[in-house]
């Protein structure tokens, strides 16, 4: 066992305690669970740990690794499954086809039952959540498949979701769960440390000339200089991203920019002060285009920034007014809409107390307290009352709302965001892009977003 978690961690580091109970359920020698259920949030590397420990076992069995985003419906499902247990793979000589049609439960039952009775195997589902919108018998049969065929087999469910959000008026039977759960700071330290070796790499492959100076400088970018830089990225970088691929492509990328004083000497290794106020114009710019994978460098010859990335995305006309609704929704306070979006709010006295209470420093704007949590409810109807025109609540306008979330401009700030659904008055959001970034998105639509903004009131 000990050997199986060192050579695992090698790869993905700080998991040592799921791979132990992976290695308990399937590397012991006894028969395998029914199923398998993994969840926790995203980027936890819950497939990258399976697909490891099960390709590291010595004498091995049959795996079949299924996305069931791809694999959509009964027939690509289970004729996807039953190829990779009976080890044939999609070559030129074959067409890239297979030969055996599996459309029905009994086909795919019929099929396994076929299988080496002496043999184990498992599969692997992605993705999970997604059988509950197939057939209604598919889920029940993958949690039965030991009873149904009487082979060695083990269904392996990964998905985002906790187990609760499958239940059916028939039941499902019991599973074995396993709770996978988020990097904890010092984890994701860890794991940004053990990038040291391609950081170093990509130094050199940009260092100047002649090769002698690369190796002056470089051999003062120690493993503790490394350290350091690790340590104030996840200083800035923690609060606002947990997955761990996203982390790891912006610390590489802003390594680069950390280093150049050092390369061009303005700036000595060990001034970790002067080297920070270098970078921090760089962390800004990473910062507001975070998932958007526009680099900090140099992008067609213009450096990017807050005010210009948003001409790398584009959005429909009506996705960009739900952008800057949603906006105006988490930096104006509730009490303020009517104001700012009704027409005749009433007339408002102008108190001392009121003027002196308007009197914004900087430190107490909104706009730079952060992003603040509102429902879809509040956002579609500040969204009507910034349109000049009539639109209708169809299904293409919330699909939109979805996709604005995807693209990670807005972010679930409920408990039951990670659901992925929708509720006006229960799903809250916030907005995740800048002042800059939403005032040229208002110039594409020929909107003034800080008329509408209570700070510069």
């Amino acid at each position: 066992m000990d050997a199986l978690v060192n050579e695992v961690a090698k790869t993905i580091p700080c998991r040592e305690a799921i791979v132990r109970k992976l290695y308990k359920y399937y590397l012991t020698g006894d028969p395998f669970p029914p199923a398998l259920y993994i969840y926790g949030q995203s980027s936890t590397g819950k497939a990258s740990i399976v697909r490891e420990v099960f390709r590291s076992t010595p004498n091995g069995f049959r795996c079949a690794h299924i996305n069931a985003i791809s694999c959509y419906t009964n027939k690509l499902l289970f004729e996807s499954i039953f190829r990779q247990l009976e080890g044939v793979e999609l070559t030129p000589a074959n067409n890239y086809t297979y030969d055996r049609k599996l459309e029905y439960a009994k086909d795919f039952l019929a099929a396994l039952q076929q299988l080496d009775a002496t043999g184990s195997y498992v599969i692997v589902v992605q993705y999970a959540d997604r059988l509950r919108a197939m057939a209604h018998n598919l889920l029940p049969l993958f949690l039965r498949l030991p009873e149904a065929t009487g082979l060695n087999i083990s269904v392996v469910l990964l998905s985002s979701l906790p187990f609760e959000k499958y239940y059916i008026k028939t039941g499902l039977p019991p599973i074995v769960k396993l709770f996978v759960p988020e990097y904890t700071r010092n984890e994701m330290g860890r794991i940004l440390l053990n990038d040291y070796a391609s950081h170093i790499a990509r130094l050199a492959e940009q260092g100047s000339s002649p090769p002698t100076n690369d190796q002056q400088w470089l051999a003062s970018v120690t493993q503790e200089f490394h350290r350091n830089y690790v340590n104030l990225f996840l200083g800035t970088f923690w609060k606002v991203c947990r997955d761990v691929k996203e982390l790891r492509l912006v610390a590489a990328e802003c390594f680069l920019p950390y280093c150049e004083p050092i390369r061009d000497g303005t700036i000595p290794a060990s001034d970790a002060i002067n080297l920070w106020r270098n970078i921090t114009k760089t962390l800004k710019i990473a910062l507001s285009t975070m998932y958007m994978r526009l680099g900090t460098q140099q992008h067609a010859g213009k450096e990017i920034t807050a005010a210009t990335a948003a001409q790398y995305i584009e959005l429909p006309y009506y996705a960009k007014y739900l952008l800057i609704a949603a906006y105006l929704a988490s930096n104006n306070a509730t009490k303020e809409d009517k104001r700012l979006f009704v027409k005749n709010h009433g007339k408002q006295r102008k108190r001392m107390q009121t003027v002196n209470a308007r009197a914004k420093v900087v430190e107490r704007m909104t706009t730079k307290l952060g992003p603040k949590a509102f429902n879809i409810d509040r956002l579609l109807a500040i969204f009507y009352a910034i349109m000049d025109e009539k639109v209708g609540l169809t299904c293409n306008l919330m699909a939109q709302i979805s996709t604005l979330v995807h693209l990670k401009l807005l972010a679930h700030a409920s408990v039951d965001g990670g659901a992925g659904m929708l509720d006006g008055s229960v799903t809250r959001l916030k907005c995740t892009v800048g002042l800059d970034f939403i005032m040229y998105v208002g110039r594409m639509v020929g909107f003034n977003v800080r008329q509408y903004l209570s700070d510069f009131f």
